[in-house]
């Protein structure tokens, strides 16, 4: 049974973790907001992009460009957005739970953020390349991802791309999710992209447009670029994330930790009563015999 010196020393532990967790939670939350700005702040342009997109394809006519075309599946890329560091409560095991389910030899890994890069190196998967990004990505760190999938898609190395990450919901609400990534074919820009709309209220109120060149030249000088944005989203998406999560984490190991104090408080107080109550008794016996 532990002595109160043990108790009062485990308090004192208890309440230097609080602190710690206290002030954890207070940098994420600081960041938690700038990330969770960056990520809503960016959808608009995004969805913009997709409805610009949707509707010069429209126009195109049988354009073919080398992100569009379409394969048998023998091989397929993955790229994982994942955290830096741990302490994000269920974030990175509710991620990497979703890996199980793609084939290990005809999938190949790419990670952004060093914990999926571990679990693929743990798991004996084939990892290609790893990628670290800012607190604040940028659209460079986006940019550099997206080309080298580009890179191994156009050169045949994989058939398919795919996007593995955590899209903000709310401060505590974070979903896993699969997002097709390459290669961009018409039904996605239609079903994915233009969303409910009908093909030809894409472009809102117009019935036609002039393109210069061509539209096909807009089409193809636009396609890479709408790319690089949507992975910079996903990017924005996953530290806002990450933030929120961490600060909804910590906040709950603090309270958890000044429950744990109350609860020791409570038990040594009752041990040192205990033992007052006994010396007590011990004097009044002593009394008692010497009458």
């Amino acid at each position: 049974m532990p002595s109160t010196r043990d108790i009062r020393r485990r308090i004192r532990s208890v309440r230097n973790t609080a602190q710690i967790t206290k002030a954890m939670q207070m940098v994420a939350a600081s960041k938690m907001r700038k990330a969770q700005q960056g990520a809503v702040t960016g959808r608009p342009y995004a969805d913009a992009l997709d409805r610009i997109l949707a509707g010069v394809s429209q126009f195109a006519g049988d354009f073919t460009h080398p992100l569009m075309e379409q394969r048998e599946v023998r091989a397929r890329a993955v790229v994982i957005v994942s955290t830096d560091k741990g302490l994000c409560g269920t974030l990175n095991s509710s991620l990497l739970r979703e890996v199980a389910q793609f084939d290990p030899a005809a999938t190949r890994f790419i990670a952004a953020g060093r914990k999926g890069a571990q679990y693929i190196v743990r798991t004996q998967r084939t990892l290609v390349a790893e990628f670290a990004y800012h607190d604040t990505p940028r659209f460079a760190e986006a940019r550099a991802i997206s080309k080298l999938v580009q890179d191994l898609f156009c050169q045949g190395e994989v058939d398919q791309v795919d996007l593995l990450f955590t899209r903000f919901v709310s401060t505590v609400a974070q979903r896993p999710t699969l997002r097709p990534f390459l290669p961009v074919d018409e039904k996605r820009l239609i079903e994915l992209i233009g969303g409910r709309r009908e093909p030809d209220k894409l472009m809102k109120g117009a019935t036609e447009f002039l393109f210069e060149p061509s539209a096909a030249q807009v089409f193809g000088a636009l396609l890479p670029h709408y790319l690089n944005f949507e992975m910079f989203q996903v990017l924005l998406e996953s530290k806002a994330s990450e933030h929120s999560a961490r600060m909804v984490a910590m906040k709950n190991a603090t309270d958890n930790a000044h429950q744990l104090i109350k609860d020791l408080t409570l038990h040594y107080n009752k041990m040192r009563q205990a033992a007052i109550t006994n010396e007590l008794l011990e004097i009044a016996t002593a009394a008692m015999a010497l009458e």
